[in-house]
């Protein structure tokens, strides 16, 4: 059985991956910060077609409890077939102004939670490599427009996304010889309540639809192990391409 671990998984992106995965029979492990989410979004991907769901809370900026979340995936699947780095903070703010305990937040749950995750997967990502040489094990990162393109006041949240997008480049030249490859997704404003906050200014039906990003993740995994992708930049149709 194919399996996947999806941070984020009650909504927006990462909620319309982890049903794209339950309608394929991916095994899955999905987390969010409040349980009530979780077991609603968890009746949803089993009447979906997965055949076993394990929901797990956790704050990805709880550093310290994220090896557990990997540990609770290896003891229900002995080895995993996708680590989906989905969770997130956004955090918007000029840099001459900006707060350190939001930075220090941010980087903490976009970058660092990311680091903790991969590395304490690896194990798992390996071993379903080696039980499907064909294919390999997959990692995807939710990173950003603003990692490959800078945008004024989103500099903070732009680094640490630019962080994500290095980290998988580098296991691509560490592992992919394990047959693990990382891609970094790195869209522009995608219609979701995270990007609720700027519909004054850039109205959600000009934004990516949450769909075209799930179609992406399953073209993704269904790559031979010989092929690495390290980035993919997705921008909005009507704009430079080099905006958020």
């Amino acid at each position: 059985m194919k399996t996947a671990l999806v941070t984020g998984a009650s909504r927006g992106i990462g909620h319309g991956i982890a049903l794209s995965l339950a309608e394929r029979g991916y095994g899955l492990t999905i987390t969010s910060r409040t349980a009530d989410d979780l077991a609603r979004v968890a009746d949803e991907l089993l009447a979906a077609g997965s055949p076993r769901v394990i929901s797990v809370v956790a704050d990805m900026a709880d550093r310290a409890a994220l090896p557990d979340l990997v540990e609770a995936h290896s003891a229900e699947f002995l080895s995993m077939t996708a680590l989906i780095v989905n969770a997130g903070v956004g955090t918007a703010g000029n840099v001459a102004t900006f707060d350190m305990a939001r930075f220090d937040k941010t980087i903490e749950v976009n970058l660092t939670s990311a680091m903790v995750l991969i590395q304490s997967a690896i194990p798992l990502l390996r071993r379903a490599a080696e039980d499907d040489r064909a294919h390999g094990a997959k990692i995807i990162g939710l990173s950003s427009i603003t990692a490959a393109y800078a945008e004024s006041g989103l500099a903070v949240y732009g680094a640490s996304k630019a962080a994500l997008l290095s980290l998988l480049e580098t296991v691509n030249l560490e592992e992919s010889r394990n047959g693990i490859t990382a891609t970094a997704l790195a869209p522009a404003y995608v219609n979701t309540d995270m990007a609720a906050w700027i519909t004054d200014r850039v109205p959600a039906e000009s934004m990516i639809p949450v769909s075209d990003v799930v179609r992406l993740v399953s073209a993704l995994l269904e790559l031979s192990s010989k092929t690495v992708i390290t980035r993919l930049v997705l921008s909005r149709s009507g704009t430079s391409g080099y905006c958020a």
